[in-house]
């Protein structure tokens, strides 16, 4: 399939239906029939990577993304920065981010759990990154402003995620590489750690694709709700999820149940606090809510239940959605007053608005009383000091549990305001192991022989918990860009 080819429209399904889906449907492409060198399993920024940096390396590739063509992408569609290491400041960055530091924030957030050598190399890798991808076809704005303070360290996507995806698309179209939507893996051909072929499912029909190397790519399982319950228990019906709901893990239970191996908590994921109104799926980033270190959080019974200020907010915002998920129906609320609205990006909603404290309780559904209590107590906590969101002010409570360690100011100006949570996950953790080059290693602790990963499909690798803002892109781009090389060697040889 050439870049450009046009493809029809409402074509026969098995058994000599049409298709009334409003879903455009490909003409299967010849070439599906010949062996790639490269055959990349997912459509979003790893992927993408990989693809062209295999094409690049002189390798015919095939992109199969299971999402129809305006949903491609995965969750890289939600996205707007990455985080990089680098020396000096630019016309994008506002002072350098060095390696070490890199990996001291890495460090803190993940809590040690995390493959330092392979932590640290993509970290000295990244440091290209942010000018292979702009080779690409994506470009930089100069980093947003407000309460993230990312302008030193995250170089963020002129257009967001959806243009910096379309921007590798149009690189990999341009290089020749062909892509297939609505192409679902469903099966593969795996025998002593060396993959032969893949069952796709295809505009109502199976067919085998057959590549020389594997690039898996497709995303963690954060959308299959029965699989996150055999981990999580029946609490995992009230969660969202923030992203694309075609990320149901089927590739990684594939390769998990044909002898890869496993890395990772399954428990664990990117999971933020977003708004309790957002859709089930796909919400993004306009549904999540960076006011907490404004105000306090409260459960369903008006407590406070974690240290709103413990540090500065992109090494934290990634800790609330598991917070939440362990409050009674997996609910909370953000509560601050007047002074504090402007402060924030908000959210597609509007908070909810009250002249009085008690007022916000009931429309909130909460005991008015014991609201009125929790506010009460923690604005007689709270200790004079200099507010800056910026670094970790003076401003905190004193006998109070759990304290608020900075950014801590009374809430007593009218109006009152309220956002309801819920856990948004991202991302899941669970994955399969690699070795620097992007490489699956087996159950048996050999490398596979020409089957590699990248994204969040392997991210457990380097987040063992945790998150830092911008860090889920580096992965991808990183390993990515490597798996592609990588497979592209493989297939030469």
């Amino acid at each position: 399939m050439k870049a450009g080819t046009a493809f029809s429209q409402n074509l026969p399904l098995e058994g000599g239906a049409s298709s009334t889906t409003a879903v455009q449907t490909q003409a299967v492409p010849v070439e599906l029939t010949r062996k790639y060198d490269v055959l990349v399993v997912g459509g979003g920024n790893a992927a993408l990577c990989a693809a062209i940096s295999a094409r690049r390396s002189g390798s015919s590739v095939l992109v199969l993304e299971a999402a129809p063509k305006f949903y491609r992408g995965g969750n890289t569609r939600h996205t707007r920065n990455m985080r990089c290491a680098h020396d000096a400041a630019t016309e994008i960055l506002s002072g350098p981010y060095t390696e070490e530091e890199f990996w001291e924030d890495l460090l803190r957030v993940t809590g040690g759990q995390t493959d330092e050598e392979l932590a640290r190399f993509m970290i000295r890798e990244s440091k290209e990154i942010l000018n292979w991808i702009v080779e690409q076809g994506v470009r930089w704005q100069p980093s947003l402003g407000g309460t993230l303070s990312l302008g030193r360290t995250n170089s963020f996507f002129l257009g967001g995620g959806r243009a910096m995806l379309n921007a590798l698309y149009l690189t990999a179209e341009r290089l020749g590489v062909d892509v297939l939507y609505d192409a679902e893996v469903v099966d593969m051909d795996i025998r002593h750690g060396t993959f032969f072929s893949a069952t796709v499912a295809y505009g109502g029909q199976r067919h085998e694709v057959r590549a020389s190397s594997l690039v898996a790519a497709a995303g963690g399982f954060e959308a299959n709700i029965e699989w996150l319950k055999q981990y999580w228990g029946d609490v995992a019906e009230n969660f969202l999820i923030r992203g694309t709901p075609y990320n149901r893990g089927s590739m990684l239970k594939m390769l998990l149940d044909k002898g890869v191996q496993q890395i990772g908590d399954p428990t664990q994921c990117h999971a933020v606090a977003i708004d309790a109104r957002a859709p089930k799926f796909d919400g993004g980033i306009i549904t999540r809510l960076d006011c907490v270190v404004f105000g306090i959080v409260v459960n369903k019974n008006a407590e406070r239940f974690y240290d709103e200020g413990e540090d500065i907010w992109p090494k934290r915002y990634a800790i609330w959605g598991r917070l939440v998920a362990a409050q009674p129906d997996q609910i909370a609320y953000i509560i601050f007053d007047g002074p504090s609205l402007e402060l924030f990006m908000p959210s597609l909603y509007p908070p909810v608005k009250a002249d009085t404290i008690q007022e916000l309780a009931g429309k909130l559904g909460l005991d008015p009383q014991a609201l009125e209590k929790t506010v009460e107590t923690f604005n007689q906590a709270v200790r004079p000091g200099t507010f800056d969101h910026t670094i970790l002010d003076d401003c905190r409570t004193e006998g109070l549990t759990p304290p608020k360690t900075h950014w801590a100011r009374k809430i007593q100006t009218a109006p009152f305001y309220a956002y309801p949570v819920r856990p948004g996950i991202t991302f899941t953790y669970l994955g399969t192991r690699v070795n620097k080059e992007a490489r699956m290693i087996m159950a048996n602790g050999q490398p596979s022989a020409n089957m590699f990963a990248a994204g969040e499909i392997m991210a457990g690798n380097v987040l063992g918990k945790g998150y830092a803002a911008g860090i889920g892109m580096t992965i991808g781009s990183v390993f990515g860009r490597i798996a592609g090389r990588e497979a592209a060697k493989n297939a030469r040889n």
